[in-house]
């Protein structure tokens, strides 16, 4: 252990604590690493952490996907978190989650939340209004009222960006967060991104690649070719890739001899499945299966796993691929370059020319000449 700013003292004294984050599946990949560190270091707390829900809304309509978010599904499997506050999704919800969580009475309460630190810093605060609360603290002007009166809220403040140097992998710099509030040090080997899959979704996926006639067959083919899934959707446009390239992809690789008997999979988001299947139909029909993980998270690492190559735009498939050690090539901006896949070798990265360009800009010339290597 080394010096902290979270007391041993606190750390003795408490019996649970309060972490809150607005987790992306990308965030977790690398930040349950350190909650498992912290269980680790700290077995007598109890640990229950707080998912809130940025796309938090009072439209109905958008709460089925809100409330399905793939997310719950692996955070339920972790043995590491006691409780889960994931009902923030509408402002009713939120209010109510609050209100549950107020009668913890929680000792110690934690924001990791870089996205309007003053906000989480208030509603720490508000959750455990006689705990010791900890969480983010940018700086702020001179002026800012606002947010030097919510940073006030905090027993403990933590700057997300001291110490933090061009090129730091994400990975590393949630350890510097632990390492800062709580003394725990970690390896970088300890860091590396991981996924327990249940046995019952490995079985699923065996069972829907048979269905497919890709792999499993009782009479298997000679020549059953490589297993390629290509995840072309990401939340925001910036990182998506035109499912034009995907077609344009696998007709490349199709008339490339090292690839030719390749099994194609694009992954769907299940918002998007309906507009997918009618475009694939139209410009692929017969060439390409689509995968969603509808039922549970775990469907999507299981298939994963399956793989023998995955092309991936930056999002949490592309950490996924290195959980389950499949090789990736990652369709990546400049802008983010801490959040590049951290198994290095097992993964390639393609980033656009310009920094101001999408990932759309990426070329399927660009992919094809990686994998003419492979």
């Amino acid at each position: 252990m080394t010096s902290q700013l979270v007391s041993s003292e606190a750390l003795k004294k408490t019996d649970k604590i309060l972490f809150i984050a607005h987790l992306a599946l990308g965030d977790f990949t690398y930040l349950q690493n350190c909650f498992q560190a912290f269980a680790r270091a700290f077995p007598h707390i109890e640990i229950h952490i707080w998912v809130d829900e940025v796309r938090r809304t009072d439209n109905a309509a958008a709460w089925p996907y809100l409330k399905k978010y793939a997310l719950y599904d692996w955070l339920a499997e972790c043995p590491f978190a006691a409780r889960i506050y994931q009902q923030t999704y509408s402002p009713a919800l939120f209010e109510q989650s609050i209100a549950e969580a107020q009668q913890q009475d929680y000792p110690l309460a934690v924001s990791l939340s870089t996205l309007r630190p003053p906000m989480y810093a208030a509603l720490a605060r508000q959750i455990s209004p006689r705990g010791l609360v900890a969480g983010m603290k940018r700086p702020s002007g001179i002026l800012a009222f606002s947010r030097r009166r919510a940073y006030r809220k905090l027993d403990v403040a933590l700057d997300p960006d001291n110490e933090v140097r061009a090129g730091t992998h994400i990975s590393d710099v949630y350890a510097g967060w632990f390492q800062q509030l709580f003394g725990i040090v970690t390896t970088p080997l300890s860091r590396f991104p991981f996924v327990t899959i249940p046995a019952q979704w490995q079985q699923s996926a065996k069972h829907q690649l048979k269905e497919w006639g890709f792999k499993y067959q009782d009479q298997p083919a000679s020549n059953q070719g490589k297993l390629l899934l290509i995840n072309p959707y990401a939340k925001t446009k910036k990182r998506c890739w035109p499912l034009a390239r995907v077609v344009e992809l696998v007709a490349a690789l199709n008339s490339m001899e090292a690839w030719r008997g390749t099994h194609f999979i694009v992954n769907v988001v299940p918002e998007e499945m309906a507009n997918a299947t009618a475009f694939f139909e139209q410009h692929a029909a017969g060439q390409i299966r689509l995968f969603s993980a509808q039922e549970n998270f775990f469907q999507l690492p299981a298939m994963l796993l399956e793989c023998d190559l995955i092309v991936s735009v930056e999002t949490a498939v592309m950490h996924l691929a290195n959980a389950v050690r499949v090789p990736v090539v990652a369709l990546m901006r400049q802008k983010n370059p801490e959040w590049v896949p951290l198994d290095r070798e097992r993964s390639v990265v393609i980033t656009a020319s310009n920094r101001r360009d999408w990932v759309s800009a990426i070329t399927v010339t660009q992919v094809t000449e990686v994998l003419s290597r492979k």
